[in-house]
């Protein structure tokens, strides 16, 4: 499991990187998605859409966030609480 949350990170961080930090929600994050809302992550036996993604994650996020690394650091810990890795 510990491959698959490296991976994913690895993906969120090049993915959300490109966005115009400060952020204050994820419609900040849509434009910098290859594929929009229909981005898709995939480690291990996990796939992920940036769509499935915001809709479970809502509760887990703190925007704004002011970097990538904390961002990315939100995201795989609600993934991890929701059972998703």
């Amino acid at each position: 499991m510990a491959d698959v949350e490296a991976e994913l990170r690895e993906q969120f961080t090049e993915a959300f990187s490109g966005a115009d930090f400060p952020v204050g929600s994820q419609m900040d994050l849509v434009p910098t998605l290859p594929d929009g809302p229909g981005t898709k992550f995939e480690a291990g036996d996990v796939t992920l859409t940036a769509m499935e993604m915001a809709a479970k994650l809502g509760s887990h996020q703190d925007f704004p966030y002011d970097d990538v690394e904390s961002l990315v650091d939100d995201v795989i810990e609600g993934l991890k609480a929701e059972g998703m890795i």
